[in-house]
């Protein structure tokens, strides 16, 4: 058994730094201070501006729009989700044919404006009205709302397939092997070991994809959607007010905010088992 002879005599705590003052802090806090000036001068002119008869004259059609905004990008995603899975496995898959085409489906759905995709299916699919009412899908390519879901699901397909492919190809090659040493079959070894795993790492690209899904879904508006940015311009076209614009962006904030605060819940809560 040790014996202690001698304690060690206590230190005074160690000297804060002090940290000197460089250029970069004194530009980052000018530009701190502009961004303050700038949001007080917008609320500023907000709250001077308020016409309640606006107020309640577009009130319940900027709500419309909010829901027709979240339905399309809700539905989209969740589509897209399912479409994205035969694509992703027939990334990973040895088949040069299978493989090939959705490589070609992500490459240019990932490398073309969404823009221009949307007026490629609602304004090009247009020309071939008597063939699409031969097979009967005129009454779908009509609708302008059909035609944003589907060019939104089919953009978002080709990202969720990447974002899945990497997450399943990123667990390590060791749990398939210590799977197979188990005598654990493959189609289980996928759902109960591999899936999980490349789920939590998808998580936060899959969480960035819908906050880019509910801005880039503003574009359905150019095709007369009234989603919230087509709401929006209605309202500004009888108005001629910019803080319609401005109420858009506050109604688009809040969406991104709530989301992002529920997918870092999630993410705590499907990763506590990983927090020390």
């Amino acid at each position: 058994m040790s014996v202690i002879n001698e304690l060690i005599p206590p230190r005074p705590a160690p000297a804060v730094l002090e940290r000197p003052l460089t250029a970069a802090k004194v530009v980052g806090m000018g530009v701190l201070v502009l961004w303050a000036i700038l949001a007080m001068g917008l609320l500023s002119m907000v709250i001077e501006g308020w016409d309640p008869a606006k107020f309640e004259r577009y009130g319940p059609r900027y709500l419309n729009g909010l829901w027709t905004t979240i339905s399309l990008v809700g539905i989209s995603i969740v589509l897209g989700a399912i479409l994205s899975l035969p694509i992703a496995f027939a990334r990973m898959s040895k088949n040069r044919v299978l493989n090939a085409i959705a490589y070609a489906y992500v490459y240019v759905f990932r490398s073309t404006p969404l823009l221009a995709q949307l007026f490629l299916i609602y304004y090009g699919l247009g020309s071939f009205r008597p063939q699409l009412e031969s097979v009967g899908l005129w009454w779908f390519f009509r609708e302008a709302w059909y035609c944003g879901l589907f060019s939104l699901t089919i953009n978002t397909a080709a990202y969720q397939a990447e974002i899945l492919r990497g997450a399943i190809q990123s667990v390590p090659r060791g749990q398939h092997e210590g799977a197979a040493a188990l005598g654990i079959s493959k189609r289980i070894t996928f759902l109960k070991v591999i899936l999980p795993q490349a789920l939590i790492v998808a998580l936060r690209p899959y969480g960035n994809e819908i906050i880019l899904m509910i801005k880039g879904s503003a574009v359905v508006a150019i095709v007369t959607v009234f989603d919230l940015m087509g709401e929006t311009r209605y309202a500004f076209s009888r108005t001629f007010d910019y803080q319609t614009y401005l109420w858009a962006a506050i109604f688009y904030l809040s969406m991104v905010e709530a989301l992002r605060h529920l997918w870092a819940f999630l993410e705590r809560r499907l990763t506590r088992h990983l927090t020390r």
